[in-house]
């Protein structure tokens, strides 16, 4: 959707340490361009968490390579890798949610540490975004004292905060919180249009149906590795 030529991410035949990764360890390829988006039916979540772990370079590797705007995980430093991966936005399954602070501090944590952005900016588009999705303001209580339906909310706002070049989204919506669904479009159709590749993983493809958006791609994430699938009309 956008004229860069240069891959948001990119596998490279990445095939992870099963050991430490808990993929099979086969080679695993794709290449996700500015503003494209790829669907990754994955009934198994701990398997998608796990994919998109090595998507970040948190995953070893016995050969291949995995890049994220051009550059090759495995020859970052460590301080250069974790900049990087703060222009990843996520959703993950398990929430990765610290009930220690409130919900506000857990959306703009990421930003506050791998960004100079000042706080009351990212103040400010946290809440915007956290209405766009439904949600009154920027939600304070402490996220194990949410609704399911605001969780996934928040999740979102965290996940989209401060414009990422790339969205890696485990089941962002289910069935059970469809109903943020329009809001959850506008906002990813914008991000593709600013450049930023997505991956959505979900256990639920149907949820997909009626998305045929130009530049994206249908997959299935299966112990064989990742499969194309027919698109559903």
């Amino acid at each position: 959707m956008t004229d860069d030529l240069s891959a948001v991410l990119e596998l490279r035949e990445a095939r992870p340490v099963f050991e430490e990764s808990g993929l099979t360890s086969i080679p695993y390829s794709l290449r996700l361009m500015p503003g494209d988006c790829m669907l990754i039916a994955c009934r198994d979540s701990e398997r998608a968490t796990r994919f998109a772990d090595l998507c970040t370079g948190m995953a070893p590797l016995v050969s291949g390579q995995v890049l994220c705007q051009g550059l090759n995980w495995e020859a970052l430093a460590e301080p250069r890798a974790w900049a990087l991966r703060g222009r990843i936005g996520r959703v993950m399954q398990q929430g990765a949610w610290i009930d220690l602070f409130g919900t506000d501090l857990n959306i703009l944590l990421q930003q506050l540490h791998h960004t100079r952005t000042p706080t009351e900016e990212l103040i400010d588009e946290a809440i915007a975004l956290s209405r766009r999705f439904g949600l009154p303001g920027l939600p304070t209580l402490t996220p194990g004292r949410l609704s399911v339906a605001d969780r996934a909310k928040a999740a979102c706002v965290r996940a989209f905060l401060g414009e990422p070049k790339l969205l890696l989204l485990e089941d962002p919506v289910e069935l059970e919180t469809a109903d943020m669904m329009t809001a959850f479009l506008a906002e990813l159709t914008a991000a593709r249009e600013r450049g930023c590749g997505v991956i959505w993983f979900s256990r639920e493809p149907d949820l997909w149906r009626g998305y045929h958006a130009e530049g994206t791609q249908r997959y299935r994430l299966l112990d064989e590795g990742l499969l194309p699938m027919k698109q559903v009309v």
